[in-house]
């Protein structure tokens, strides 16, 4: 999942990233990468706190206003951190890079893991990879959140509607 996400971000990078002047161009490859990885590290963060329904929400909730998603506003704030801290930017440099590619990469990461005709993220391998359990059961988890049993409420009743279980 990790060599997909290092993809999804590449494809995305352009502004944020290589034609950011504040980013050396040796170190392209690199922060692609550290975004990739943080971006990773927080889905599996979110897992293992247990906030397992609120993630199958997220990638089941479309992609509307990503940028307000409580887990990607987390991811946000640690991309900035750690690609601050590893290229030498300054915190409000990396808070740019971080809040501008974060959504996008994220809304295409939703977009895919909900689309049948593309297999490059599918929401069960998604979920448990970054739940580390192989034998979750992301249709149960993806009911709750349809049937309004989770902190997502109707409104998860609703989307689950739109999009249905997978």
């Amino acid at each position: 999942m990790l060599d997909q996400l290092i993809k999804l971000v590449e494809q995305n990078a352009g502004q944020a990233i290589v034609n950011n002047s504040a980013i050396p161009n040796q170190h392209n490859n690199a922060a692609i990468k550290e975004v990739a990885t943080q971006i990773f590290n927080g889905l599996q963060s979110q897992a293992k706190q247990g906030n397992l329904q609120q993630l199958a929400g997220l990638f089941q909730g479309g992609s509307s206003n990503l940028a307000s998603n409580p887990i990607v506003s987390q991811i946000v704030s640690s991309v900035a951190t750690n690609v601050a801290a590893k290229f030498g930017l300054s915190p409000q440099v990396a808070q740019t890079m971080a809040s501008s590619l974060l959504p996008t990469v994220m809304n295409q990461l939703v977009k895919k893991t909900n689309d049948p005709k593309d297999n490059s993220f599918d929401l069960t391998n998604v979920m448990r990879t970054v739940s580390g359990n192989n034998s979750l059961d992301v249709g149960s988890l993806i009911g709750q959140v349809a049937s309004g049993n989770s902190p997502l409420g109707n409104i998860g009743g609703m989307l689950g509607g739109l999009f249905g279980k997978k």
